[in-house]
């Protein structure tokens, strides 16, 4: 790779990452590359990404992006998974280093603020905002539902009350 092309990843990768809201740092030590790209068919099934590069070239992609403090977390061979969402990468991460021994967490950084291994495996046990969503829209429905119910009841009750009557009229 030449400094032409060097320079040209640097710009992309800071540019890819200065939209993120989530990166996790792992290590891959072994992973083979049916291992690797199953890992990145997870991330983009989750609206994630996985991207493995030089640490060097990831050091200076990082700089002067709010996940600059993950740096020193760049040695060895090294992963940066990411996402908008704040829990997808997270979750993907866990599942998968649950799964497989050679990827390990090295800790993160949600909108800027640094988290160790553990604390991305806590991010990781949360829900997602699509799973936030649909709770809140089912929260939303519940009571309209129920007020449905409850303007029927007496509707319903009235009428079996005529209907009890006109049966006691024609028996009558």
């Amino acid at each position: 790779m030449n400094r032409e092309q060097k320079q040209e990843l640097i710009t992309s990768l800071n540019a890819l990452l200065a939209q993120q809201s989530f990166i996790a740092v792992t290590q891959n030590k072994g992973l083979t590359v049916a291992e690797a790209q199953s890992l990145r068919k997870q991330m983009r099934d989750a609206g994630a990404g996985f991207k493995v590069a030089k640490n060097r070239l990831a050091r200076l992609a990082l700089a002067g992006t709010k996940f600059e403090g993950l740096s020193d977390m760049l040695k060895g061979p090294t992963g940066i998974a990411f996402s908008k969402d704040p829990v997808a990468a997270a979750k993907v991460c866990a599942k998968f280093a649950k799964d497989n021994e050679k990827l390990i967490i090295v800790g993160g950084s949600l909108d800027g603020q640094t988290m160790d291994a553990a604390g991305v495996q806590t991010l990781a046990s949360l829900p997602s905002l699509n799973e936030l969503r649909g709770k809140i829209i089912g929260l939303i429905q519940a009571p309209a539902t129920k007020i449905a119910g409850v303007l029927q009841a007496p509707a319903g009750q009235l009428a079996r009350v005529f209907s009890a009557r006109a049966k006691q009229s024609e028996a009558a």
